[in-house]
């Protein structure tokens, strides 16, 4: 194994050749010119400026087939001027009268509504940009590109459009100031795409034609946008950003006196160029934040929990990115956890096609004599290589300012990061991988702790195939990272899956196939101390639906005491040794349905000889376009010998979204945890009265399950404001 640990890294070389071609869809262009006029954004297409501009047109399927022309047509045109980018887009209906929309909440779920989208490439890298829509109701959307197309939702920016519908067709309008995108001045050619979906005919498409196996936000696709003359210099490019809030907080377990608690703040974006920028915050505040959705662990490891922070999330994945999803060495919800963020900088973006950079700081408080003030410092480089690849290096840095041994005894003095990996992104985007190593510096620790990782991926429509190994040193610590695996205490790792596709001609079904998962660790010794593996079969319908059976084996040694309920209650010893097998399955219901669902189940074995059977299950209801409705329920029934002996945890709650415009939204939902013997209650009402300016009101209770007696409650009010300059 060592020898295939040492081989990857040369069996990249291979297939570097495949990442040297020309982009696919170079011949597709979109040339934009001026407006002749001012245009109005109101959702008519009425403007003279709009019949002067050229139509893109004749988009091509993506899903279910990728072989022919959509059946949905759509026309959109595009003009600029010194202030903004315009997009006109006439979605014409399929079946007169249709609509399929979740609600007129931003930045809705892509899978649930008829919508529109724009990809944007402004360095034609095809690794980065910027996404723009809206659903056919006129819910906006919004997101910053990374990674080859991902879109991180949580991104958001000042801008405004318009949506009108029609019997026959709904038309979006928008006006995308230059100020709210990074580009470099002086270039001529964006990538940029289209993508329509209408779910009345369970159609995706897009006017550059993209592969069915890849999504159409992907970048390895888009066409070119031809301009007439290198788009405007934005100017000085400088957003502030402050707020006002109020919280009074009550802990009603303790009897402690309501507390009010008055703040103010604010964050300043600074446009250093078109392509770079700054954000600064001092005292940020972050509680019109959604609260984390509830999980229930009956995991040896760390869960893992979403940035929704703003300060964090411009270029995010730069910073967030690095490593995989079980070695990251820097996520930002270590930051500021339990204790005050008192102010950052970070300064991140383009600095040209090819390079790329990020710089970050921010300093934290303290609750108590007990924890140190920190000071956390990421420095992030990106350069680009071959058609989409990259090769990446980081530092990250946690240093304690008022560090004394006598009080911080607890913590770690410092701890540090650093790091390199090589992205490889064939043209076609085939091919897929990366090569890692990383290496912490922490007090008292200075051998194997170091990690190494790689994986390579092939995708075609038909055949995915994938080979990843990881090797985390016994020492390797990273305090400002999440690699929950850690605690094995030094392992390695395989995980070899395939996944097989038959395409068939069915007026229900599109494909079906097989697919293996498998993850094996061994220890320092190489004996072994988990192996999983999962062979399921999975079946797609036309309309979006699929379903799943699988079953597995399990083999798990403990490397340390585990408590199989995550009660807090008896444990299993250290060294002791368990097998056991399970099946399941997995059904989602398509999105046409007002009425969706969504369910899961497992039937097997577990620790000790024990048996666990777990269901779970969503429901959905839509009252398009205003209110989405959801139950969600989450049930384990585990038998365990003694002490154990039977235990069900419940997770379940309902869940409520209410747009009544598509700048004022409600949101609320009770979550019951009975492994956390808690019932959470929070209702948001969010008020968007200018773009990107808000007014929050947010409640929060959490109640004793027993008696739902109140543990505690928390109410803010919150005003933003977005200036700019």
């Amino acid at each position: 194994m060592l020898r295939t640990f040492i081989l990857t890294p040369f069996i990249f070389c291979f297939i570097i050749f495949q990442s040297i071609a020309q982009k696919p869809n170079e011949n597709y262009q979109y040339h934009i010119h001026s407006a002749v006029s001012p245009v109005k954004i109101d959702g008519v297409a009425d403007d003279p400026a709009w019949s002067a501009a050229e139509t893109a047109k004749d988009f091509f399927m993506i899903t279910p087939m990728d072989t022919s022309f959509s059946r949905a047509l759509t026309d959109v045109k595009l003009c600029y001027d010194k202030h903004n980018l315009y997009i006109l887009v006439v979605n014409y209906k399929p079946i007169k009268g249709s609509l399929i929309v979740e609600s007129l909440k931003r930045d809705f779920a892509f899978g649930k509504n008829d919508n529109f989208l724009l990809f944007m490439d402004t360095f034609d890298d095809k690794t980065n940009g910027f996404s723009f829509g809206a659903n056919a109701a006129g819910a906006p959307w919004d997101g910053q590109q990374g990674d080859g197309g991902t879109v991180d939702l949580s991104w958001d920016n000042k801008w405004v459009s318009s949506v009108k519908n029609e019997d026959d067709k709904w038309v979006w309008e928008a006006a995308i100031p230059f100020k709210s995108i990074r580009y470099k001045p002086g270039i001529t050619r964006w990538g940029i795409n289209f993508s329509r979906q209408d779910l009345t005919i369970s159609e995706k498409s897009s006017w550059a034609p993209v592969p069915r196996q890849f999504p159409s936000a992907s970048l390895a696709y888009t066409g070119t946008l031809v301009w007439d003359v290198p788009p405007p210099n934005p100017g000085p490019n400088i957003s502030v950003i402050p707020y006002a809030a109020m919280r009074m907080t009550k802990d009603h377990q303790n009897d402690l006196p309501t507390k009010y608690k008055p703040t103010i703040g604010g964050d300043v974006k600074i446009g250093l160029t078109p392509s770079l920028n700054l954000d600064l915050t001092v005292n940020p505040d972050f509680s019109q934040v959604d609260v984390d959705v509830q999980q229930t662990n009956l995991d040896r490891f760390e869960l893992f929990f979403p940035e929704r922070r703003q300060f964090f999330l411009e270029n995010a994945d730069l910073f967030a990115n690095f490593g995989y999803a079980t070695i990251r060495p820097f996520f930002s919800r270590r930051i500021g956890l339990g204790v005050p963020i008192q102010f950052g900088a970070r300064m991140s973006g383009k600095i040209n096609k090819n390079w790329r950079i990020g710089v970050l700081d921010v300093q934290t408080g303290a609750n108590d004599t007990l924890t140190p003030h920190n000071n956390y410092a990421v420095f992030a480089l990106q350069r680009q290589l071959l058609a989409r690849s990259n090769v990446r290096f980081i530092f990250v840095n946690k240093d304690a300012t008022n560090y004394t041994l006598e009080r911080h005894s607890a913590t770690n003095r410092y701890n540090r990061n650093i790091g390199a990996e090589f992205n490889l992104a064939s043209a076609k985007n085939l091919w897929t991988g990366k090569v890692m190593f990383l290496k912490s510096f922490t007090p008292g620790k200075s051998s194997d702790d170091f990690t190494h990782a790689a994986d390579l991926k092939f995708t075609k429509a038909n055949l995915i195939w994938q080979w990843q190994h990881e090797y985390v040193g016994k020492n390797y610590n990273a305090e400002v990272g999440y690699v929950p695996n850690a605690v094995r205490m030094g392992y390695y790792k395989i995980s070899p899956n395939v996944a097989y596709l038959f395409f068939i001609k069915h007026n229900k079904i599109i494909s079906h196939g097989p697919k293996l998962v498998s993850n094996i660790y061994w220890d320092k010794k190489f004996d072994m101390s988990d192996r999983e593996f999962i062979l399921s079969y999975n079946v797609n319908f036309i309309n979006r639906a699929t379903v799943a059976l699988w079953g597995s084996s399990n083999y798990v040694r403990l490397l340390r005491p585990f408590d199989p309920t995550n009660l807090g209650g008896a444990t299993l010893a250290t060294g002791t040794e368990h097998n056991w097998k399970a099946v399941g399955f997995d059904i989602v219901s398509g999105p046409q349905n007002r009425l969706t669902y969504l369910a899961s189940g497992i039937l097997g074995g577990y620790y000790q000889n024990g048996r666990r059977n777990n269901l779970k299950a969503e429901l959905g209801y839509r009252v398009q376009p205003y209110v989405a409705i959801t139950m969600a329920g989450n049930y384990n029934d585990i038998r365990l010998p003694e002490p154990w002996k039977r235990t069900q945890l419940w997770l379940v709650g309902p869940r409520v979204d209410v747009t009544f415009t598509n700048s004022l939204f409600f949101t609320t939902f009770m979550q019951y945890n009975n492994q956390a013997d808690n019932i959470n209650l929070n209702a948001r009402l969010q008020w968007r009265y200018k773009p990107a300016s808000d007014l929050f009101i947010v409640y929060t209770d959490n109640y004793l399950p027993e008696n739902f007696k109140v543990k505690n409650r928390a109410i803010v009010l919150k005003f933003t404001y977005w200036w700019n300059l």
